[in-house]
């Protein structure tokens, strides 16, 4: 396994970075925030970002896609989280297309992917019921009626899920709240009778939405996969998208790095730059040593996702590790950003307290660090 990217990721992550400085800067974030925009990102730098392949970058040629891999959408999730990009790239493509093209059968494969390789479709998966993170516990309900399925539940934190055309809604067809059995997937329409979305403004300002259905009637063909079966492929998709939002977080970390080392040496105090401060100096090389762990951990990461040879396992524990770590280094990097630029740093109006936010709301999405070492202790025997 190489941990060194080749000349084709290379030139894909100066072209990402070239586009998102251009088309993203925190200045968009910024505005879509006050003018509190009914959509939350730029309709027309969607279609772009579709027109460059990012949506389709790890889906099958059968579907539209591109097949250029999992690591490469990660390296293009790397360059969105250094501008903090507004977009339904986590939401419809890291996650709901690849579900589908886990689970689905081939017609509903050749019916939604091409949509959303087109930048025509947007999907969200409702999964989460609670604060915490933690598929086995789903409570919501799928009773088998005929040929229709009656679909009952809440569901939290459903990223986009305000703009989403379909919701992937998980709910239990059988078992108890807790087990691994039972689970199925099914594909509701955002405007079917007895779906009710509330948006959510969350501290980031990334999209987010409350999902309620109320005896919500779908047919059997709305089910993907086999009825109780979509534990184990609802895992490996949560796994790349794990691995992918970490890869989104070490941007971030990454940018947030950067500009307290630009502010480090331009900052005088007591007439000399503050960055000669050996204490400073000191917090700096911790960040530093941290950060190239994390770039490490995130490209093997994202090479397992693409490597036949690794097993399940493997990924799952490459998935717990890189999001528990990115978490952890997440906080620390985003906490000094703001105690090192002192006074601004605490300011709407400087750029740093943005990263702040979205570290927050990104080490509690997919699970926070405390699940996944729990995770990752569980799969390893312990």
């Amino acid at each position: 396994m190489t941990l060194v990217l080749n000349e084709d990721q290379l030139m894909l992550q100066g072209a990402a970075r070239n586009f998102c400085q251009k088309h993203t800067p925190i200045s968009q974030l910024r505005k879509l925030r006050d003018n509190k925009d009914e959509t939350g990102f730029d309709r027309g730098v969607w279609k772009q970002m579709a027109e460059l392949g990012w949506t389709g970058m790890s889906l099958p040629e059968a579907y539209g896609g591109f097949e250029f891999g999992h690591a490469g959408l990660g390296l293009v999730l790397q360059e969105t989280g250094k501008t903090l990009t507004c977009s339904p790239l986590i939401s419809t493509v890291l996650i709901s297309a690849n579900l589908i093209n886990e689970l689905g059968n081939e017609d509903v494969k050749q019916t939604l992917l091409p949509k959303v390789v087109a930048g025509e479709l947007l999907l969200s998966l409702a999964l989460d019921e609670r604060v915490v993170h933690q598929p086995r516990n789903t409570a919501s309900t799928a009773a088998a009626e005929g040929d229709d399925y009656i679909l009952n539940g809440e569901k939290t934190f459903v990223l986009d899920g305000h703009v989403a055309d379909k919701l992937l809604f998980v709910a239990r067809t059988e078992g108890q709240v807790g087990d691994e059995t039972g689970l199925s997937i099914f594909i509701v329409d955002s405007d079917a009778e007895g779906v009710s979305i509330n948006r959510t403004w969350m501290v980031d300002s990334r999209n987010a939405a409350n999902v309620s259905l109320h005896d919500v009637r779908v047919s059997r063909d709305r089910l993907l996969g086999s009825a109780g079966d979509a534990f184990a492929a609802l895992d490996r998709v949560l796994d790349i998208a794990r691995i992918g939002l970490a890869a989104e977080m070490l941007g971030s970390c990454e940018e947030t790095f950067a500009r307290i080392v630009e502010y480090l040496n331009q900052r005088q105090q007591f007439g000399v730059l503050i960055g000669s401060f050996q204490g400073l100096q000191h917090r700096a090389a911790v960040m530093y040593s941290e950060l190239e762990l994390c770039k490490s951990l995130v490209i093997a990461a994202l090479n397992a996702l693409d490597d036949d040879e690794k097993s399940p396992l493997d990924r799952a524990l490459l998935a717990s590790a890189a999001k528990a770590k990115l978490c952890e280094v997440a906080e620390l990097v985003s906490n000094e950003g703001v105690q090192m630029h002192g006074g601004i740093g605490m300011t709407d109006e400087f750029d740093i307290g943005f990263f702040l936010k979205r570290a927050r709301v990104a080490q509690q999405f997919l699970g926070d660090a405390a699940f996944h070492r729990d995770r990752y202790a569980t799969l390893s025997g312990f």
